[in-house]
């Protein structure tokens, strides 16, 4: 799952939704993008905190049965146990022709796998801030963000709060009073797991970062083309050290949980708070690397400001 910046950002924290506590979601488009319950904006974000199984059931059915009425289409992001329930709710139904369904595990926890994914969805019709900025100019289209309250912490809810302007509260769509317009700021990183490694870098030293990154993860147990592809993106972000942050870099690695954590620092200061979230077009110049990146780990959290410089941390979980 990815992460982004101290410029307007998505929260990656574990207790924080773009981790294991992704929300549920459900969206829905028309075909034509002159039209659509988006009114004068082209995509809604909708929240949805609900409690327990049968009211989530309760609340997706209705967004369906909402969204066939306008004649559009649906697309469900859930577990695969509740793709299940669905499904047999559905079948049946006239609504069941018009709905297709993701795997969320498929998508896991990046929000760089998730955005493009509702992406590719819109294209072939016509991650919760990221997602306000990535569809700003997109065709019409409407996304429900289902967060169970009864098994979150209530800072989850609350930033969710925050990244969503609509509310579905009581079967009733409505203003959501906790959305704020201002950018997300994320929560500090939390330090390093014990023991790490520190590795100074600079120009011309890249073989030996992808050598230190390799001793790591052979002593981790991490090898074949997960260690391979964690390579690649660890070249990746060192390199940019060199050229955008003051020509040199820090490493730090360490296992935390089930995953190795590749940290790298630099002096130079990062703008864009989608940073490789968002799918390079055929004619763009740049920003290729990054996307890459994102698309290798299981998660990137980028912290960075111009007074503290920019920090990457690389998560690939060891199968």
């Amino acid at each position: 799952m990815n992460d982004q910046t101290n410029q307007p950002n998505q929260p990656d924290q574990p207790n924080q939704p773009d981790q294991a506590d992704h929300p549920d979601q459900v969206a829905s488009g028309r075909t034509s993008a002159n039209e659509g319950s988006g009114g004068e904006h082209g995509f809604r974000h909708e929240l949805y905190p609900y409690a327990g199984e049968d009211e989530f059931l309760r609340g997706a059915l209705s967004f369906i049965g909402d969204a066939q009425a306008e004649r559009e289409l649906v697309l469900v992001a859930v577990a695969e146990p509740r793709e299940r329930r669905l499904r047999a709710e559905l079948e049946g139904t006239e609504a069941a022709a018009t709905v297709s369904f993701l795997d969320a595990g498929a998508v896991g926890r990046n929000p760089a796998r998730l955005i493009p994914a509702w992406q590719d969805w819109i294209a072939k019709r016509a991650t919760e801030w990221l997602l306000n900025l990535a569809f700003a100019l997109s065709p019409p289209w409407w996304l429900l963000c289902a967060y169970d309250r009864t098994a979150l912490e209530p800072l989850v809810l609350e930033t969710a709060a925050r990244c969503h302007p609509l509310l579905l509260d009581a079967g009733e769509h409505g203003v959501n009073s906790g959305y704020t317009e201002q950018p997300y700021t994320a929560a500090e990183l939390s330090s390093p797991c014990d023991p790490y490694q520190d590795f100074s870098f600079r120009s011309g030293e890249l073989a030996a970062v992808r050598a230190k990154v390799a001793a790591c993860a052979s002593q981790h147990g991490l090898e074949g083309n997960r260690l391979r592809e964690l390579l690649i993106a660890a070249t990746e972000v060192a390199s940019n050290c060199v050229k955008y942050g003051g020509g040199q870099g820090t490493l730090r690695t360490w296992q935390e949980g089930s995953s190795m954590v590749c940290e790298f620092h630099d002096s130079g200061h990062i703008e864009d708070p989608l940073i490789g979230r968002v799918r390079p077009t055929l004619d763009q110049v740049g920003g290729r690397g990054m996307w890459l990146v994102q698309q290798l780990c299981d998660l990137v959290q980028i912290r960075s400001t111009a007074e503290t410089g920019t920090t990457i941390r690389l998560h690939v979980l060891v199968q």
